[in-house]
């Protein structure tokens, strides 16, 4: 995606008012330098208040105003909440779901695959594009909101399910054969007695019905994207915002969707990225999350939806809001959108509030986002369609996701994964590495140098054999405990694990467990010179071993440490292993991050080309950089913390774009709490 500014605004309902404003919003929008709204995705029952009868009253109010205040708008389908009246023509348009027969009321309880919610979706698009389609300052398209399958299993899905199977496995031999179903006599013997899907005790008959249930994620989507590009024009994109695993904030990947496959019916990859604010901020969620929307594109995203205020716990400190937007726009993001204008008075989300209060006036979330408005004004051109090129990636599964949702390390349940990528993906962050993502679905690693693979739990034998070549081709791999252990139907392999990485990892083990009084401590020789955002010294070489451990036997491969435990300290908890042209790090348990940290920077120390360029820098001073459309580099400094910090501009000079002050390398740069400086080369 190309833009010759960088987006900057909020979504926008005239329909949620209390009085008549728009006016005034608009008004007090281009005030704050903002340049773009998101619309009607939300409005279905507006839009359509009546079966067939459609009143576009709100949206063109909203248009017209936004043309008046030069505001670009994105529409979006209005399709994720459906009206009563729908709900009441087809009571079996709610999903059926393991917990039984959704009820009316809340958004996204619909079948997405009911021929009557189908037919009335594509009738309310088609009569909204129709509607405005010649208005010239829309620039784009949002697919639905948040899409997934929302869990529907009714009869007519779980029919589609078996005609999915029949299609993959034409054999009902080799089916059962596949999915193990002799056992506790599961097997199915013909296809008319296929049972229930919501009963299965088979974990991989389950992670295959959830991969069917993405699969129509995707269909959905690529319907719908059809449909748009009937009605739009060239220079308009399409989109959707994808979200992300969530506790209460958004934490990773997405369990419910294969945003890989689902994006290919969209021009740019789209976002909503939430996280902890105050003294929780740290920015890891902004660059996890924003790194895999970069990569399913791979090119730069839009963040359609973030928090200005957002949940009263959220409410951010002074300096935070601008350095939030600076930290999505370094990581590649074209836009920051905030969800939403203004705070709600009614209903569900009446606490999670926009970027004005219910008093509608300015308030200090405002002043903060205009000061960001008047910059973007400025500096927006130098800091639009970065191009980021990273030695490092990060592979993320679907399939492995649902494996450790189904078979969950200890404590840990629906975020076993997710917490394993985190735990990777943060250490990185802390030390200044940045990272892309990548799918699973790719077989060629070559141009990182280093490959990151989190408990890849199922996997295919060709992936593994991908994996284990990019290592002896001269790659270097990090990779975790409950990786390389089962197929892609979740079947147990049946050999010594891990299976295929044997000979790449240089080690072999039998056994693994629940750790219990287990710790590790790093030998003199990895107790690096290296910051830690631990704050007790004695925890950055030690630490309680958390969640898992495979019991590793050395073959090749060097053992690192050790478990620190009567019964199991002959087993390595971290080993290295030379294999080929390349190497492999094996991590057996998790522990501390700041011990991880630890382990990492010995590792790549030994790597004949450094990752460890921005070393003297460490969380919570963070340095991202891309190129801009000048050719130039723009390096980024991030002070995640409420004490002044100062930083070394190392290896660059030129212009600091905010303040317009000239910087030499080696210049020290002072940063305020939670500030930015950002330095555009000469």
């Amino acid at each position: 995606m190309k833009t010759d500014h960088l987006l900057f605004g909020a979504a926008y309902y005239s329909e949620y008012l209390p009085y008549d404003r728009v006016e005034k919003d608009m008004e007090m929008m281009e005030k704050a330098g903002m340049n773009t709204i998101r619309i009607a995705e939300s409005t279905w029952s507006t839009i359509e208040p009546k079966d067939g009868i459609f009143d576009f009253t709100h949206l063109d109010k909203m248009l017209e105003a936004a043309a008046r205040h030069h505001i670009s708008v994105i529409v979006g389908t209005p399709t994720y909440a459906i009206p009563a009246w729908l709900a009441k023509k087809y009571p079996d348009i709610l999903a059926l779901t393991n917990n039984g027969q959704n009820i009316y009321g809340a958004r996204q309880n619909m079948d997405i695959t009911h021929a009557g919610y189908l037919f009335h979706c594509e009738r309310v698009i088609r009569a909204m594009m129709e509607h405005i389609k010649d208005v010239p300052h829309i620039i784009g398209f949002q697919l639905d909101n948040e899409t997934k399958s929302y869990g529907t299993a009714g009869p007519r899905v779980q029919a589609m399910f078996v005609d999915y199977l029949k299609e993959k496995y034409p054999d009902i031999n080799e089916f059962n054969r596949e999915f193990g179903l002799d056992y506790w006599s599961n097997r199915v013997n013909t296809w008319e007695d296929f049972p229930d899907i919501r009963g299965t005790i088979n974990e991989s008959l389950a992670a295959e019905f959830a991969k069917f249930q993405r699969l129509l994620v995707t269909r959905f989507l690529a319907w719908q994207a059809a449909i748009v590009f009937g009605y739009k024009r060239p220079d308009q994109f399409i989109t959707q915002n994808f979200d992300y695993d969530w506790t209460d904030h958004s934490i990773g990947y997405q369990p419910e969707v294969n945003q890989y496959e689902a994006a290919r019916c969209m021009t740019v990859a789209g976002c909503d990225i939430y996280h902890p604010s105050q003294s929780l901020l740290t920015g890891e969620e902004i660059t996890f999350c924003g790194n895999i929307s970069r990569s399913l594109k791979k090119d730069n995203y839009l963040v359609l939806e973030t928090q200005a205020q957002g949940n009263i716990a959220w409410l951010p400190y002074p300096g935070q809001l601008r350095l939030q937007a600076y930290s999505h726009i370094a990581n590649g993001s074209n836009s920051v959108m905030y969800w939403h204008w203004h705070s709600i008075h009614n209903a569900i989300e009446s606490y999670w509030k926009g970027i004005l209060s219910h008093d509608f006036s300015e308030n200090e979330t405002y002043r903060e986002a205009a000061s960001i408005g008047a910059d973007w004004k400025r500096i927006g051109t130098h800091l639009s369609n970065l191009q980021k090129k990273n030695r490092a990636a990060i592979l993320l599964d679907n399939n492995s996701l649902t494996g450790l949702r189904l078979f969950p390390l200890k404590d840990l349940g629906n975020y076993s994964y997710n917490t394993v990528a985190r735990w990777l993906g943060d250490a990185l962050y802390h030390l200044n590495i940045e990272y892309d993502m990548i799918s699973s679905a790719e077989r060629d690693f070559s141009s990182y140098e280093c490959l990151i693979v989190p408990a890849l739990y199922s996997a295919s034998e060709d992936l593994l054999t991908a994996i284990s070549d990019y290592v002896k081709n001269g790659g270097h791999l990090i990779t975790t405990f409950r990786s390389g252990f089962s197929d892609e139907q979740l079947k147990i392999y049946a050999d010594t694990q891990p299976h295929i990485l044997q000979e790449c990892l240089g080690i072999h083990y039998d056994q693994y467990t629940y750790p219990v009084d287990v710790s590790v401590t790093l030998p003199d020789f990895m107790a690096s010179d290296v910051g830690s955002s631990c704050s007790d010294e004695s925890c950055t070489n030690s630490s309680k071993c958390l969640h898992w451990m495979d019991l590793v036997t050395c073959d090749t491969a060097t053992p690192l440490f050790f478990y620190d435990h009567p019964v199991w300290k002959k087993y390595a908890a971290a080993t290295v292993n030379q294999f080929g042209k390349g190497s492999a790090l094996y991590l057996s348990s998790m522990f501390d991050g700041a011990l991880l940290e630890k382990v990492l920077v010995h590792y790549f120390a030994s790597l004949p080309e450094t990752l460890l360029a921005h070393l003297e820098c460490h969380f919570p001073l963070i340095i991202r950089e891309g190129v801009n459309d000048f050719g130039k580099r723009v390096r980024f400094y991030f002070n995640y913390s409420g004490e002044k910090q100062t930083a070394i501009c190392k290896g660059i000079s030129g212009t600091e774009l905010l303040s317009g002050r000239k910087i030499m390398e080696q210049e020290t740069l002072p940063l305020e709490p939670w500030g930015v400086v950002i330095v555009e080369e000469n």
